[in-house]
């Protein structure tokens, strides 16, 4: 991915208004990021922990969606597996993100979700640039560059279905 500047993420939004996405809070330190390893930029927000956003290329443009993290315990989280990069987490570090569907569909409060890293650090885990005592890959035969295609397949999915407003 090319270094994104404030411009170009903030107006990448396409399920928030624009007022919404002006006033989002954006990552720090967006110069000193690892553009080159990243398949997309994803953040949580630091001052309200139920939010996160993820900006990516996706049909040719820059894509941005906001991310809810739903309030749900723990103990009934589903999946320790991200569903982008398939990397198994322990405890928490996976985290169900719903996203709202962009336009009509949205505004009528239809949303989806997905199993994904919880830090949104997919693009590194693939790559083996971000390890944890808690985060596992599986011993796969598929290259990294097959695995990152794979990643990028995935989201590109999940982009989709928040785009089109697809059910599934």
């Amino acid at each position: 991915m090319h270094p994104l500047n404030e411009n170009e993420i903030r107006g990448s939004f396409v399920n928030c208004s624009k007022g919404e996405a002006r006033r989002l809070n954006l990552p720090r330190g967006l110069a000193e990021l690892p553009w080159e390893q990243l398949d997309f930029l994803g953040w949580r927000d630091p001052g309200a922990p139920d939010r996160a956003y993820l900006v990516a290329h996706h049909g040719g443009e820059l894509v941005g969606v906001t991310l809810r993290v739903p309030s749900v315990r723990r103990s009934l989280t589903k999946s320790n597996v991200c569903s982008l990069c398939v990397t198994a987490h322990a405890g928490s570090g996976v985290a169900l993100l719903a996203a709202r569907r962009a336009g009509a569909a949205g505004r009528e409060g239809n949303s989806v979700g997905s199993y994904i890293c919880a830090d949104l650090a997919c693009s590194l885990y693939v790559r083996g640039l971000k390890k944890s005592t808690l985060v596992t890959r599986p011993n796969e035969s598929l290259p990294v560059e097959e695995q990152i295609a794979r990643t990028v397949g995935n989201l590109d999915a999940f982009l989709a279905k928040v785009l089109t407003g697809a059910v599934g």
